[in-house]
This record gives structure tokens, C-alpha cells and sequence, in this order.
């Protein structure tokens, strides 16, 4: 086996390598979403709170493979966006922006860091008040986390990217909720935030994906967006958009000088992963990122919104699907719930009792669990409440 071939086996999670820096973005991701919450506050503006996160990120993976003589490359994996109420995702607010939060706010943070390549995201739903969440609030958030924990055991090794698709929706349904159209899980691999593998949100016949079995030594981000709406949510202004990826495969010669000088900064700075424009020089940006865009040389990422009154929450999270069983790797506590409803459905309480854990035992071959034992399944077999965080309880 060649040196090239032999690295190239090593970049999955057979690697125990690979595994510590999946794992160490995730503490350092887990951590930063820890610190964005507390900011989270009434009158608090939207722009301060983004910066405090990715400059969090940025502070603690500069701190790690100081010494080493390769240069691993280390950051922010997918910036830090804080969308409020019915604003679904990837706002990320532009210096300029004054806008600040309020009380009774719903609001989600998403975010990533990766070490070497190797990514950890993350997405968590909060609301700015004391006490517990209640009524229809409660509802969208419960089937968000309840969706991921129904996914989290059934992206496993045998299992199909289908069934994942078609449980989540069935959990929203539980909770007279949407799962919003759009949303894709994706595998994700070393620098690649946007796998070829991926998890559908809903099945429609304008969307399509391959259909994939999850595989052993695979990462996914799950990423579960549900709504009070229907769920369709749409671009309301282009010049919300602030985030964006370097499509690598795409080549044009641009025409004017502001676009040519912001290509050439994102191509140094931000070569393969998601970016904000505030990273950027602002109004260079503003002129540049439009040439760029319509020549497809960048991927937006819309600011999408779902109907002013309609409820969003949204979870992410990181799995490792590692030989002993999957292991979530991103999360954070959610707040007390109060849902209307319960999950009553015993095909989703049978899929929340699922395992994540297994022991394989010897030749090889998975023995069939018999009743009482517990060598098969770990603690986490137990069925999840659906107003706690299944990562939590093991933590």
C-alpha cells in the first residue's frame, strides 16, 4: 500500500486520530453554542452575538496543533447565525446590522468548527424567557428534538436514508407540526461539509436524492428544522443572504475590480469551507459577492421565512457511526417543555426505545438480544422523553 493510499484509509473514523479531532470540535462547537445561549438576551444585537461565537471558535482551535510540523488547518466550519421567530435559518447579521433581540423571542443557533478538516455542527432552539416553554412553542420544539432523537437511532449501519425521512415526518405529524422542506442531512467527510450522502426532509416529487444505506465509520449531520406553519418556507430578500461556500469545481473570469479583490480574499481566507460576508471588507463585499454569486464561483445560503406568527425550531447535531454504535457528539440542554401534546404512536415509541449502543460479541457476528439482556444495549435504550435532550442524560 502506498503512503497516498494509506492516508487515504486513515481519514475515516477507523483512525483513532480522526476520531479525537471530530471529537474535539465538538467540544469546542458544544461550548461556543453554550456561550452564544447565555448571550441571548433582550436588547442584546444579533451581529455582537454571531462575532462572540466565531470569535470563540476561532480562540480555541488556534490554541490546539501548535507545535505541529504540518500545518492543520482549523476554524470556524460553518458560521455562527442566529434566526429569530419565523426566520428559518442562516441569518448571520452584517456589522451594520442594528437589529437586537426581544422578550419572548424564539430563537435558533447554528454553527460548526472543525480541526483539520474534520467537522462538528451543531443547531439549538431557545427562547427568551424565565420559566418553562408552553403551548405551541413547546409543540415545534418537542418534535424538533423528538425527530432527532427518533433519527439518531435510525441512522445506523443497514438502514436506509427513506427511513429517516419518512420517521421525522411522522414525529412532526404527532405533534400537529411540519417538518420544513428544503433541510438536508448530510454525511459529512474531511473538508466536505456537504456530503454526497444525504437525508432528505420530505419526500416530494420536486426532490429527489439518491437513495443511500448508512454505513459503519460514516459522520452525518442531522439536521431537523419543524414548524407550526406549512412548512415552505421562502426567500424573502436576497440582500438578508450573508453566508457563503466557494464552489470549487466552478471557474470564470470576472469582470469587475471589487468582485476580482473579494474572489481573491475568500479564495486565501475561506478556500472550502461556509463563510460570512463580515468577514469580509463590507462594501467591497456588497459589489463583489453579486458578479460572484451569478456566476455560480459561490453558494448562497438563503435567509429563508416561514409566515410572521408561525413558529420554527430547530435542531443539528454531529453522529459518529462508530463500530460500537452511534455517538452523538454535538448538543446542548434544552429549556423545561410544557407540550400539548404527547407522543401516543407505538412505532415512534418503539423507535425511541432503540439503542445507540452495541457490543458486538465473538466471530464477529451480532448475536440477537434476548430478553433482560443488557451486554446488547447500552443505558440510552431507554425511551426518550420527548421535552429532554437524549444527549443530555448521558452526559
Amino acid at each position: 500500500m502506498s503512503d497516498d493510499e494509506r492516508e487515504e484509509k486513515e481519514l475515516d473514523l477507523t483512525s483513532p486520530e480522526v476520531v479525537t479531532k471530530y471529537k474535539s470540535a465538538a467540544e469546542i462547537v458544544n461550548k461556543a453554542l453554550q456561550l452564544v445561549v447565555s448571550e441571548c438576551k433582550p436588547k442584546a444585537k444579533i451581529v455582537d452575538i454571531c462575532e462572540k461565537g466565531d470569535t470563540y471558535i476561532r480562540e480555541q482551535t488556534g490554541n490546539m496543533y501548535k507545535n505541529v510540523k504540518k500545518k492543520i488547518e482549523r476554524g470556524v466550519a460553518f458560521p455562527t447565525c442566529i434566526s429569530v421567530n419565523n426566520t428559518v435559518c442562516h441569518f448571520s447579521a452584517l456589522a451594520s446590522d442594528e437589529t437586537v433581540l426581544e422578550e419572548g423571542d424564539m430563537v435558533r443557533i447554528d454553527m460548526g468548527c472543525h480541526i483539520d478538516g474534520f467537522i462538528a455542527v451543531v443547531a439549538h432552539t431557545h427562547v427568551l424567557q424565565a420559566g418553562p416553554v408552553t403551548g405551541r412553542a413547546a409543540d415545534v420544539i418537542a418534535a424538533a428534538n423528538t425527530a432527532a432523537e427518533v433519527a439518531l437511532r435510525l441512522v445506523r449501519p443497514g438502514k436506509k436514508n427513506k427511513d429517516v425521512t419518512d420517521a421525522i415526518q411522522k414525529v412532526a405529524a404527532a405533534y400537529d407540526c411540519k417538518i420544513v422542506e428544503g433541510v438536508l442531512s448530510h454525511q459529512l467527510k474531511q473538508f466536505v461539509i456537504d456530503g454526497n450522502k444525504v437525508i432528505l426532509s420530505i419526500s416530494n416529487p420536486d426532490t429527489r436524492v439518491d437513495d443511500a444505506e448508512f454505513e459503519e465509520n460514516e459522520v452525518y449531520g442531522i439536521d431537523i428544522v419543524t414548524s407550526t406553519g406549512e412548512g415552505k418556507p421562502k426567500l424573502l430578500d436576497e440582500k438578508h443572504t450573508t453566508i457563503y461556500k466557494r464552489a470549487v469545481d466552478k471557474n470564470y473570469h470576472l469582470k469587475m475590480k471589487a468582485s476580482r479583490f473579494i474572489f481573491s480574499e475568500i479564495s486565501q481566507k475561506f478556500p472550502i469551507m461556509p463563510f460570512t460576508a463580515r468577514s469580509l471588507e463590507e462594501k467591497r463585499a456588497r459589489l463583489g459577492l453579486v458578479e460572484c454569486v451569478n456566476h455560480d464561483l459561490l453558494q448562497p445560503y438563503p435567509v429563508l421565512h416561514e409566515k410572521p406568527g408561525d413558529l420554527v425550531a430547530h435542531i443539528k447535531f454531529t453522529v459518529l457511526l462508530m463500530p460500537n454504535g452511534s455517538d452523538r457528539i454535538t448538543f446542548h440542554p434544552l429549556q423545561e417543555l410544557q407540550p400539548t401534546k404527547t407522543i401516543d404512536d407505538p412505532e415512534i415509541k418503539a423507535w425511541l426505545a432503540l439503542g445507540t449502543k452495541t457490543k458486538k460479541k465473538g466471530g464477529g457476528k451480532k448475536k440477537k438480544a434476548k430478553k433482560g439482556d443488557k451486554a446488547e444495549e447500552s443505558t440510552e435504550a431507554e425511551p426518550m422523553d420527548a421535552t429532554t435532550n437524549g444527549a443530555d442524560a448521558k452526559e
